[in-house]
This record gives C-alpha cells, structure tokens and sequence, in this order.
C-alpha cells in the first residue's frame, strides 16, 4: 500500500467554467483548465500530493504538471489529516478507486474513511 502525505490548502471547482475558483476564505488557488480530464494517472509518475479539501487533491506528476481531482462526495477529515493511502493492482491510480484517510494516532497510523476518487483533470495553478 502507497502512502501519500500531503499539504494543506483547498479549492472549489467554477461549474462548468474552464476557471476554477479561489476560495478566499480558506486561501486556495485557483487553476485553469489545460485539457480533457483523465480516468487515470500513472502511479510512477506521480510526485506530489496537496489536499485542497475534503472533496479535492492536486497531484503534481511529471515535472510541473498538475491533475486536480474533484471527489464525487465529501471525504470527512480528509483536509484535517492531510494523508491518505489507497491499494491497486494496476499501475495507475483511476477515478474507480478508493482512498482511505490515514489518522495519526500517535505512534501509529488509523485507517479513516474510504472515499471514492474523480477523474484527474489537467490544470495549471495559479501562483499565490
């Protein structure tokens, strides 16, 4: 099993825009729409996490390239822990597959909840 920790920031996806919003509230950046969203993303090329919220992360793979993937439902905690895990045969992660927040419990870590993932769309994000 892959873990993944990640840095805290959020974002909320413009409906139908090419632009995706900037929380203000919570300080996130926005992000431009590069291209057709993906149902997968290799796993080897993925270099960096950012949860942006409960409901999006940003993978960083190749270099400066950037996925925003939007959740289908809330993950609870997800922000709060900023760390999750998830398991697959394949090797690439896909919007069918589910990730688990991982819950520091001191000395050890706590599986939380399970959320199922979105598909990966390309963007460029905006400087802050």
């Amino acid at each position: 099993m892959r873990v993944l920790h990640l840095i805290l920031t959020t974002a909320l996806v413009a409906s139908s825009s090419t632009v995706l919003a900037k929380d203000k509230s919570n300080n996130i950046p926005a992000a431009t729409e590069t291209g057709q969203a993906v149902s997968c993303i290799p796993i080897r090329s993925i270099q960096e996490s950012r949860v942006r919220s409960d409901g999006i992360i940003d993978f960083r793979v190749s270099g400066k390239k950037w996925y925003r993937n939007t959740l289908p439902y809330s993950c609870p905690s997800l922000k709060f822990e900023e760390a999750f895990s998830y398991s697959t045969s394949l090797s690439q992660l896909c919007s069918v597959d589910i990730i688990r927040v991982l819950r520091n419990s001191g000395s050890h870590l706590d599986s939380g909840a399970s959320c199922g993932l979105g598909k990966f769309q390309p963007v460029e994000i905006a400087r802050r």
